[in-house]
C-alpha cells in the first residue's frame, strides 16, 4: 500500500511544472561552474523547435535569430510532418510560415476521391513571435507570440517566455494557452480579468486562413519551460524540455492515434553539420522520436561579388572643344558599357553643361553609376559648368542629377577627407532639355526571353502544384510615349490538371476568375500573354499617368489607366488605376467569353465567367521613416476586384541590406469567408532577388518569387504590364535601392 502511495506521490510531482524546472535546475547546476562563460565555451548558437522558429523541441522561447535570418526546415515524426520557413523580419519580429502534413491521413474525410485522391491531408499555419525586450545583466529576454495565426485552429496557441543565460546554459520559461498550454497546470490568470478567458473553442475552423482573436489567450493555461545546454564541442547542442500541452484534444485522436504522452519532458541534441545546415533529433513525450533538418542563410549578409569595368581615372588633358561623330559614338558606348546607362542620348548646351538621357540598367547605387559618368565626362567630352543626367524609365523622365563639374574632379580624386559625390549632386524634377543633341543610341525596339515560373502550395488537389516555361517578349515605341508591347508564354511542364476548383459549401456562385487557372494553363501549350497598345507621359513636374487598351494579361483584356503623384525624394505617393475588362476565352488565342453561364467539361457543372466590369484601386505608398521599423514600404490599397467584390489590400515588405526584399499581402472583400471558399480570404507571400548577387554581373534587375497559398476568386486584381510607382522608383529608390553591405 505505502509502494503504490509513494508512486503516485511521484507521479502527482512531476506533473507540477515549478517542481519540475526547480529539479532540471538543481540537476544542470554543475555545468554552472564560474568557468563556464563566453570565454570558455563556444558560442551558443539558437536553435528551432519542431514547428519553425527559435524554440525548444514542441515550445517556443524568447529568443530570436540575427535579423535578415532565413531558415527552411523540416520536423518528421510518426505524428506529423511539419515543413516551415522562418524569417527574422525584424530584430523585433519573428515570422514563420508552416505546412503539417499528417501521415495516413487524407483530404477524404471532407472530399471524395475523385476531388482530391490520395492526397495527405495538410494544415497550413502562420505564427508571429515579438521581443519586448532584451536580456539584460538582471532581466531576462522576454517575447509574446501567436502560433497558427492564420490557420485551421488545429495547432493554434499563444505564449509568453522568457529567456536568461547562464555561462552554457539558456533557461526557459513560459506560460502557453491553446495547443501550448493544454496541460492546464496553472490557472489562466486573465480569468482574473473577465470569465471569457476561463473556455476556448478548440475547434476545427474548416476553410482555415481567418484570424480567431475570438480564441487568444483564453482557455487552458500552462507553465512550461526547459535548458539549452551549449556543450564544448561547438556542433552539439542538448537540450531539455518541459511539455505545456499534454495532447488530450490533439485532432488525431479522431483518427484513431494516440498521442497520450508517458512523460511531460522531451529531450534533444542539435548538431551543426555546416554554418548553413543543422541536424536535430529528440525523444518526446517519452513515446515518439523526431528528425529534422533545416538550412539558413541570411538575407542581411548576402553580398555580390562582381567581373566588373573599373571606375576610370580621372584625366587632366584637355578634350578639344569639338568631337566628331566617331567620339560622340564612342562617348556613349562607354556611358553604357562602364557606367549603365542604357542606350543613351547626350545633348551639349555650349560651355554650360552636358545632359545624358538614359535608364539605368546596370548599378543599384546610383553614387556609382554617377561618378563613373562624371569621369567619362570630364576625360572625353568638351568642358563644361556642369554634367546633368535624366535617367528614364520606359522612355518618361523621373530625376534630374545635376553635378557641378569642379566639386566633381575634388570628390573622384578624394581631395578632402569624406568626400562623397552627394557634395557636388543636386537632385530635382527633370526639366526641359537644353543644348542640342550630339549623339542619340536610344532604340525603338526592345526584346527578351526569360524562364517563368508560377506555383501554389497546400490545396487539396494537390500539396504543390506548378507550372514552368519560357516567355519571350518585346515592344514598339512609335515615340517617347506610345508603345505596343506584348509577350507570349511557352508551357514546358504543369501540374494544374490536378486543380478542380470545388463550390464554397453555401452553394455560393462566385464569378469564375482566378479559379479558371487550369483551362488557361494546361489548354494552351503556347498562349499569349498580353498584347496592348499604352500611353505614358510625366504630365506635370510631381504628375504621371499611362492610358491602355488590348488584351492586358492572360486572362482578361479592356481598357484602363492610372495617375500617380509622387514627388522626388518623398517617401509617399499616391496612385489610382481604373479598368474596363472582359475574361479572355481560354480555348481562343484572341476571344473573349461571351455569354456569362459556361459548362466545366472536366468537373461537369455549370459556373458563370466576368462578362465585362469595371475594377481599379485607390493605392497609398510609404517607405515609413521610423527607426523601429526600417527599409520597409507599406501599400494600402482600396477599391472593385474582378469578382465585383470590393474591400482593402495591404501589402507589406521589407528590404534587407543586400536587396532581397520579402514580403506578404492580404485582402479582405465584400466576399465572406464561405463565399470565398478553403483560405477564408486572398493572401500571398512574395520575395524579390536583385540579380547581381546570383551572378557576377552587376545588374538592377530582379527575379520574382511568389507563392500563394490558394487560387479563388475573392480579392483578385487585374495584371497590369506598367505600374507607375515602379517606373518612377528613382524618385526614393526601392526596388532600385543600393546594397548597404557592399559598403
Amino acid at each position: 500500500m505505502n509502494s503504490v502511495t509513494s508512486a503516485a506521490t511521484r507521479c502527482n510531482l512531476y506533473q507540477r511544472p515549478i517542481f519540475a524546472l526547480s529539479t532540471l535546475a538543481i540537476a544542470l547546476l554543475p555545468f554552472c561552474h564560474a568557468q563556464a562563460d563566453e570565454f570558455s565555451y563556444p558560442e551558443m548558437r539558437y536553435s528551432n523547435s519542431d514547428f519553425g522558429g527559435v524554440g525548444l523541441m514542441q515550445m517556443p522561447t524568447a529568443r530570436m535569430h540575427q535579423e535578415g535570418e532565413f531558415t527552411f526546415g523540416t520536423t518528421i515524426s510518426s505524428d506529423y510532418h511539419h515543413y516551415w520557413t522562418s524569417l527574422q523580419l525584424l530584430p523585433w519580429l519573428e515570422t514563420t510560415i508552416r505546412y503539417t502534413q499528417v501521415p495516413d491521413t487524407t483530404y477524404n474525410f471532407d472530399h471524395d476521391d475523385s476531388f482530391s485522391g490520395d492526397t495527405v491531408f495538410t494544415d497550413k499555419g502562420i505564427d508571429v513571435k515579438l521581443r519586448l525586450w532584451q536580456e539584460s545583466y538582471w532581466l531576462p529576454e522576454v517575447a509574446i507570440g501567436i502560433r497558427d495565426l492564420g490557420g485551421t485552429g488545429l495547432f493554434d496557441g499563444e505564449f509568453i517566455a522568457a529567456n536568461k543565460r547562464v555561462g552554457p546554459l539558456d533557461f526557459t520559461l513560459g506560460l502557453g494557452w491553446g495547443y501550448i498550454g493544454q496541460r492546464g497546470n496553472v490557472t489562466n490568470p486573465l480569468c482574473k480579468i473577465s470569465d471569457s478567458f476561463c473556455d476556448r473553442n478548440n475547434g476545427y475552423k474548416g476553410n482555415g486562413g481567418s484570424f480567431d482573436t475570438g480564441r487568444w489567450f483564453k482557455g487552458n493555461a500552462a507553465l512550461y519551460g526547459g535548458v539549452e545546454y551549449q556543450t564544448p564541442w561547438q556542433p552539439l547542442q542538448l537540450k531539455l524540455e518541459y511539455d505545456g500541452n499534454d495532447y488530450s484534444t490533439d485532432f488525431r485522436l479522431g483518427w484513431g492515434h494516440d498521442m497520450t504522452p508517458k512523460s511531460p519532458f522531451n529531450v534533444g541534441a542539435v548538431y551543426q553539420l555546416a554554418d548553413w545546415a543543422t541536424a536535430n533529433i529528440s525523444y518526446e513525450r517519452g513515446t515518439t522520436v523526431s528528425f529534422g533538418l533545416s538550412v539558413n542563410t541570411n538575407f542581411n549578409q548576402l553580398k555580390a561579388s562582381w567581373l566588373d569595368e573599373p571606375m576610370p581615372s580621372v584625366t587632366t588633358t584637355p578634350t578639344a572643344n569639338q568631337l566628331t561623330t566617331a567620339q560622340w559614338q564612342q562617348l556613349a558606348q562607354d556611358v553604357e558599357d562602364i557606367a549603365g546607362y542604357k542606350n543613351p542620348t547626350i545633348y551639349q548646351n555650349g560651355d554650360s553643361s552636358i545632359t545624358v538621357v538614359a535608364e539605368q540598367v546596370k548599378y543599384r547605387d546610383r553614387d556609382q553609376a554617377q561618378l563613373r559618368t562624371g569621369i567619362l565626362l570630364n576625360n572625353h567630352a568638351p568642358a563644361v559648368e556642369q554634367f546633368r543626367i535624366i535617367e528614364t524609365a520606359a522612355n518618361q523622365p523621373i530625376t534630374e542629377t545635376i553635378l557641378n563639374h569642379q566639386q566633381l574632379l575634388q570628390v573622384a580624386n578624394n581631395d578632402y577627407i569624406g568626400s562623397n559625390i552627394a557634395d557636388s549632386r543636386t537632385t530635382i524634377a527633370p526639366e526641359d532639355i537644353q543644348g542640342q543633341p550630339m549623339v542619340d543610341l536610344n532604340k525603338n525596339w526592345n526584346v527578351g526571353i526569360a524562364p517563368t515560373l508560377q506555383q501554389s502550395l497546400g490545396g487539396s488537389e494537390g500539396f504543390y502544384m506548378f507550372n514552368v516555361g519560357v516567355t519571350a517578349s518585346a515592344d514598339y515605341w512609335f515615340n517617347n510615349h506610345f508603345t505596343v508591347g506584348g509577350s507570349v508564354y511557352l508551357n514546358l511542364y504543369d501540374t494544374y490538371d490536378k486543380f478542380k476548383y470545388d463550390i464554397p459549401p453555401d452553394g455560393t456562385h462566385n464569378k469564375r476568375v482566378r479559379t479558371l487557372v487550369r483551362q488557361y494553363i494546361t489548354d494552351n501549350t503556347l498562349r499569349m500573354n498580353n498584347l496592348q497598345l499604352t500611353w505614358l507621359d510625366q504630365v506635370s513636374s510631381d504628375w504621371y499617368a499611362q492610358a491602355y487598351a488590348g488584351y492586358l494579361e492572360v486572362m482578361f483584356g479592356g481598357v484602363g489607366g492610372e495617375v500617380l503623384y509622387r514627388p522626388v525624394g518623398s517617401n509617399w505617393a499616391l496612385g489610382l488605376d481604373v479598368n474596363y475588362v472582359k475574361q479572355r476565352d481560354p480555348h481562343s488565342a484572341f476571344g473573349f467569353f461571351k455569354d456569362q453561364n459556361q459548362y466545366d467539361d472536366h468537373l461537369g457543372r455549370p459556373y458563370d465567367v466576368q462578362t465585362g466590369t469595371t475594377t481599379g484601386n485607390l493605392t497609398a505608398y510609404y517607405q515609413p521613416q521610423w527607426q523601429w521599423l526600417p527599409n520597409t514600404l507599406l501599400k494600402v490599397s482600396a477599391g472593385r476586384y474582378l469578382a465585383e467584390d470590393t474591400g482593402v489590400t495591404i501589402d507589406f515588405s521589407k528590404q534587407f541590406d543586400s536587396g532581397i526584399i520579402a514580403g506578404a499581402f492580404i485582402t479582405q472583400t465584400s466576399m465572406s469567408a464561405d463565399e470565398y471558399g478553403e483560405g477564408s480570404f486572398n493572401k500571398g507571400f512574395y520575395v524579390s532577388i536583385p540579380f547581381d548577387i546570383l551572378t557576377v554581373k552587376p545588374s538592377t534587375s530582379r527575379a520574382h518569387i511568389s507563392w500563394l497559398p490558394m487560387n479563388r476568386d475573392g480579392g483578385q486584381m487585374l495584371g497590369r504590364q506598367y505600374h507607375l510607382y515602379d517606373l518612377t522608383d528613382g524618385r526614393q529608390p526601392w526596388n532600385g535601392r543600393k546594397a548597404f553591405n557592399n559598403e
